[in-house]
């Protein structure tokens, strides 16, 4: 039989009571969610971010701008270098769009195609434009990992079915404090993980704390894509005509 110290029933019920406290206390899955979903966007949102590619083979360096307005409309457009200036992205709902300036074409990206690489980044078309959320295109619930780290919250979020969306399942990991984002980590049918995507260097940006740095890795291969927010605005009034197909095609910077 074994045999309780005082101290050790002591310390026994304290740990008890306190993982029950921690997980009472925790916000709701779906706040924190719709936090992370609404985190880079707000109502309304503006830009200016740098893009560096890195794979075996070469490296690049990208200058964006980007709006958004809700999670609906989005348009992207790079800056430099001055070969590429003027390319151009936009997402309404659904649909969506590129245009290239060398050859004055705007080209119609099918569903098919929003899970190919951007500009040749480690970034999906779905990633730049955000076409699916978590809060209304997946499941999720907190979940348990092996060695969890202190102040940190574990998402297991799960696409709906009949969602056209590549990963068996997401694993994001929140800052239980500010309830900013970690790491996002996608896995495959498998359950093999397929690339995790960190988040650091948080500044503020007019009221809003966000992390700065994005950096995305794939595991399959060597290299990795990193964003980094120059400027942001949040809320912001953004004129009607910004999200269109004849705006796409206008450059004036």
């Amino acid at each position: 039989m074994k045999y309780w110290t005082a101290a050790s029933l002591a310390l026994a019920c304290f740990l008890a009571f306190s993982g029950t406290a921690s997980a009472q206390n925790r916000p709701e899955a779906r706040e924190v969610i719709e936090k992370i979903d609404q985190l880079y966007r707000a109502q309304s949102s503006y830009a200016l971010m740098e893009m560096e590619i890195v794979n075996p083979n070469w490296e690049r360096t990208l200058r964006l701008e980007a709006w958004s307005s809700g999670t609906e409309k989005t348009m992207i457009r790079i800056l430099a270098p001055a070969k590429e200036r003027g390319t151009g992205t936009l997402r309404i709902g659904n649909e969506m769009w590129n245009y290239l300036p060398k050859v004055d074409k705007t080209i119609r990206i099918p569903p098919s195609m929003m899970m190919s690489s951007w500009m040749g980044s480690d970034f999906t078309n779905d990633d730049l434009v955000k076409e699916f959320t978590f809060a209304e295109d997946y499941t999720f619930r907190y979940g348990e990992v092996e060695a969890p780290e202190e102040n940190r919250l574990y998402i297991e979020c799960t696409p709906k079915q009949g969602r056209p969306i590549v990963w068996e399942r997401v694993l994001l990991v929140v800052d239980s404090r500010s309830l900013l984002p970690v790491t996002e980590k996608f896995y495959d049918e498998e359950g093999k993980l397929m690339r995790t995507m960190s988040f650091r260097e948080v500044k503020s940006f007019g009221d809003r704390r966000i992390p700065s740095v994005m950096e995305l890795v794939p595991h399959d291969e060597k290299g990795k894509t990193v964003i980094r927010y120059l400027e942001a605005e949040f809320d912001i009034d953004i004129p009607d005509g910004t999200f269109t197909t004849r705006n796409l095609r206008t450059f004036r910077g």
